[in-house]
């Protein structure tokens, strides 16, 4: 699951309810206690990753405190939930899902109450037709009646299954019948519970750094990147784990049940029954570990900068291990203010990791900021701004296309200027894939061609991601409006040609600019199938017109299971082959390869062009 967006109301400083977009890479930036840091521990509450506990005065003094929302919206669901080890449903089939086709839920806490605790609802677009509205909430026995009292053939049905029985009687009418609505559906009741816990065993994993804290090594700021791979290593072997805990319960019983037999020899009146029952689940987590370096110097008694890169890079070392492995189950790393403690150098080090990171499958990344270099490096579809307008928190949020305003209040806020140095060319692509791209093939050619630019080093050239773009960027070039400096434009031809338009616009211009699509595909189709299978080991032949990352992802799926994937699950998987081709194989490809996957000479051609701007 990839968490889609946040929703808060009457929690702190969120009196009304806002909704959050979240991406990959989700950067928050406004003034101090505006509320950035109130979203980041909303989350840790909400899955329930131990740094932050709800307490009474969380509640928003100015709403309900009895109705405390933080809710979570999710897409990339999985296909199918397994309640027991004979029964498999879909969230989409149980009608658990919102009207946009995303999991939407809120968990709401009265915090009016001594002992807080949270009820667990589904946002849904359910059912309300009498007898069909209720289904979730109904035992075995109750949904047998049911089915009965609407007569429903069972034959067919395996009736042990409450998935199975929920659908005969969904079925029995139409869509337009079941009349259906948006709803609140209670998850931590009766069957529900059941789905609810499936659910729960899916979503990702958070772990939450925060700014104000020690880091030593026994903090929980050290402990969380480990204990999210103790909960990850306990996953792998949980069905083992399940087996013990079946042995024990099995084992308790029979004691339960020999005292029982000697209690009935007593008095049969007092051997009614006699039934062990977990109060708590077994804690397979508590493992705690310590950091230590060769030289035998803990981590609490180095510089407090070295600290907090030691502990970033945790969820660095991590993200990569899980983007190899099968683990289908997300992560999402919390970042409070990641410059602390850091030289310049390292701040920009650090955002460039993680935007690497972010383009990796099951990895999410969510910091506030208030560095303007930082800032600057993210691409601003990534860009939240938090502000109090008419004593109401507004985030806002946009691209370039649509939203200028936002931008301008970003670069106020963290006092973003111009720059002095103005480059020659700004080189236009569509996004971060192709930049990586850009930057990996010119330094290639560079190294036989050193009359043409190495694109990651020359300052001369400032390659920019339209589709998104850093906000440094977006700052100088487009905001300041004087800057009447030429720009090529290259663009995927793709199937549709859809940037032919805005190609002919850019040549429409008197200022030397200069725009075209490429000749092949997409910008992968430029790459070699070597150099695919040196890095992905797959072999995968391709013709100009074809698409590469989708015939890639197909490479790399069980054959079976690509066949009965949606098409929207395939361009999902598609998308995520991007980054490896663009960041990975083109370091694999040579001069050789180019010229015989580019019998055209169109990346040379092209590079020419924008070396006669220098």
């Amino acid at each position: 699951m990839r968490l889609k967006a946040i929703i808060l109301e009457n929690f702190r400083a969120y009196h009304q309810q806002v909704y959050i977009p979240l991406g990959n890479l989700t950067a928050f930036i406004g003034r101090n206690d505006i509320g950035k840091s109130t979203i980041l521990e909303a989350l840790d509450i909400f899955f329930e990753g131990g740094t932050i506990k709800i307490d009474k005065n969380d509640a928003c003094i100015h709403g309900d405190t009895g109705n405390v929302v933080i809710g979570c919206v999710f897409d990339e669901l999985p296909d199918e939930l397994i309640l027991d080890t004979t029964s498999e449903t879909n969230l989409r089939d149980e009608y658990l899902l919102n009207q946009d086709g995303d999991l939407e839920i809120h968990k709401i806490f009265d915090c009016t109450k001594g002992k807080i605790s949270a009820s667990i609802f589904a946002i849904a677009y359910h059912p309300t037709t009498n007898e069909y509205h209720d289904l979730l909430s109904l035992k075995q026995s109750a949904l047998r009646e049911r089915c009965k009292r609407l007569s429903i053939n069972l034959d067919n049905l395996d009736q042990r299954k409450n998935s199975e029985l929920r659908r005969a009687i969904w079925k029995n009418l139409n869509q337009d019948d079941l009349q259906l609505k948006v709803r609140k559906i209670s998850l931590d009741k009766d069957d529900s519970k059941d789905i609810w816990g499936k659910i729960s065993e899916n979503l990702p994993l958070y772990a939450l750094f925060q700014s104000d804290r020690s880091s030593n090594d026994g903090d929980s700021e050290v402990q969380d990147p480990m204990k999210i791979a103790i909960k990850q290593a306990i996953a792998k072997v949980q069905e083992k784990i399940d087996e013990i805990k079946k042995i024990v319960e099995e084992e308790v019983t029979d004691v339960a049940t020999r005292t029982l037999d000697k209690l009935a020899e007593m008095d049969s009146d007092l051997a009614k029954s006699l039934k062990p029952i977990f109060t708590t689940e077994p804690q397979w987590d508590r493992f705690v570990f310590k950091l230590e370096g060769d030289d035998g110097i803990p981590i609490n008694k180095r510089g407090s900068g070295i600290r907090r890169l030691i502990l970033l890079n945790f969820f660095r070392a991590e993200a990569e291990r899980k983007a190899n492995t099968d683990n289908k189950q997300s992560v999402i790393y919390a970042i409070e203010e990641p410059e602390t403690s850091q030289h310049p150098d390292y701040q920009k080090m650090l955002i460039e990791a993680l935007l690497d990171l972010v383009e990796k499958p099951n990895c999410q990344i969510i910091i506030t900021t208030h560095v303007p270099a930082l800032a600057g490096m993210v691409p601003i579809e990534y860009l939240r701004y938090i502000e109090r307008v008419d004593d109401q928190i507004k985030i806002e949020h946009g691209t370039i296309r649509n939203n200028s305003d936002v931008f301008k209040k970003i670069a106020t806020t963290l006092g973003i200027s111009p720059s002095p140095h103005h480059p020659k060319v700004i080189f236009c692509v569509e996004g971060i894939h192709d930049v990586n791209f850009w930057y990996g093939i010119s330094k290639l050619i560079h190294q036989t061609r050193p009359d043409l630019p190495d694109l990651s080093t020359d300052s001369r050239i400032v390659t920019v991601a339209v589709g998104g773009g850093n906000l440094k960027y977006w700052i100088e070039y487009h905001y300041l409006e004087n800057f009447k400096i030429p720009e090529i434009h290259i663009y995927d031809k793709d199937a549709l040609a859809k940037y032919q338009i805005e190609c002919d616009k850019v040549n429409q211009r008197t200022n030397g600019s200069w725009a075209t699509l490429t000749t092949k595909r997409t910008i992968e189709n430029y790459l070699h199938k070597d150099a695919i299978y040196d890095v992905l080991n797959v072999t995968v032949p391709f013709q100009d017109t074809d698409d590469v990352p989708m015939l890639v992802a197909q490479a790399m799926e069980n054959s079976k299971r690509w066949s009965g994937l949606g098409d929207k699950h395939k361009k999902l998987l598609a998308n995520k082959q991007k980054h490896p081709l663009n960041k990975e194989v083109i370091q694999k490809m040579t001069y050789a390869r180019l010229q015989s996957s580019d019998l055209n000479n169109d990346i040379i051609t092209w590079l020419e062009k924008i070396a006669s701007y220098l």
